[in-house]
């Protein structure tokens, strides 16, 4: 891992952001729409690329279309981050290199 990808610490607050301040002295803030929106599971990435083909303006996701929070978030060896969401979706595993590919910031 580089400087630009290997966090120094990680900040999550389940129903509004994730804060990582990274070894190169940047901080990224996601906040969990987002993340969601970037889950790079298999099935999400499908239906972005199909999205993406159709030019849609609409982001359509699995789930119940409700408010999304993070349930449940463990580190993946000392390389990435699952996330839970509470639309019963678990399946993203987000690198770290991932992250500050999509990081807003």
């Amino acid at each position: 891992m580089t400087p630009q990808t290997t966090p120094v610490s990680l900040d999550l607050k389940r129903d509004e952001k994730l804060e990582i301040q990274w070894q190169d002295g940047h901080r990224s803030t996601y906040p969990v729409g987002y993340l969601r929106a970037h889950c790079p599971c298999a099935l999400c990435r499908t239906m972005r690329e199909e999205q993406s083909r159709r030019k849609s303006l609409l982001t359509v996701l699995p789930g119940d279309g409700g408010p999304v929070v993070v349930r449940e978030a463990e580190l993946v060896g000392n390389y990435a981050l699952r996330i839970e969401w509470s639309d019963n979706h678990s399946t993203g595993i987000y690198s770290f290199q991932y992250l500050r590919e999509i990081s807003p910031d």
